[in-house]
């Protein structure tokens, strides 16, 4: 089995190094491959990228013309893809590479095909930062799965992890942080199945480089409500 981790990267030059060297030492018992997809990065982070790719036989990097956004990112990953299960990684260091044996576990023993991460359920460690975030953030998930029928916790997570047929059945579409209930909402139509695991987190401040915004939320909002009710 083939794990293929797709990292959407934009202006994290200052954590990625720290973050590929965790990703890389993970002891996976399967062959694993980098997939890294720069979008228009401005702050060096593209110059870094290509002296990684230069040394790093496993790290393959898609480079964005322009800045596209995350969701546009993560589509250009999954192409590069060739493993048979694909895993989310963001760039930043708020999410923990440790946890990728729990994530993959559930489809190496075949029972999910989807599995997502779960930054309030599992009793893992997390840092206390913003409430009206994490409101936000539980809102949409409930409105999310009122309209998928699924019972998930933190559809918002970073950490989702697919077998890659699932992921070549689905027509994405958002290219920002709207890819989040678009990639939710399509693959609960084909009724997969699903599991969910409690995860660590260490989030950042925005002074520390945190991106997702109110905007971001709204625009969650009208994606749940696009593809549920008028697609």
């Amino acid at each position: 089995m083939k794990v293929s981790i797709v990292i959407p990267c934009y202006n994290e030059r200052n954590t990625f190094e720290e973050l590929l060297r965790r990703v890389k030492e993970v002891p996976l018992q399967h062959e694993k491959e980098i997939i890294i997809v720069d979008d228009f990065s401005k702050d060096g982070t593209r110059d870094l990228l290509k002296e990684i790719e230069k040394r790093e036989s496993d790290v393959k990097v898609v480079y964005h013309d322009k800045n596209y956004g995350k969701g546009c990112a993560l589509r250009n990953g999954f192409s590069a893809a060739t493993g048979d299960i694909v895993l989310i990684q963001d760039a930043d260091l708020e999410y923990d590479p440790n946890d990728y044996l729990k994530l993959l576990k559930p489809i190496a023993e075949d029972k999910a095909d989807v599995v997502y991460g779960s930054r309030f359920t599992g009793g893992e460690s997390h840092r206390v930062l913003y409430f009206w975030h994490s409101l936000g953030n539980r809102f949409l998930t409930f409105l999310s799965n009122v309209f998928t029928n699924l019972n998930l916790t933190d559809m918002e997570v970073c950490y989702k992890v697919f077998r890659r047929g699932i992921l070549q059945k689905i027509e994405l579409c958002e290219n920002r942080f709207g890819f989040e209930p678009e990639v939710t909402i399509k693959m609960s139509r084909l009724k997969c199945r699903v599991y969910e695991v409690g995860i660590s987190y260490s989030g950042r401040t925005y002074e520390e480089g945190k991106k997702i915004n109110w905007k971001d939320g709204v625009r969650a909002l009208y994606v749940i409500l696009k593809y549920s009710i008028f697609r």
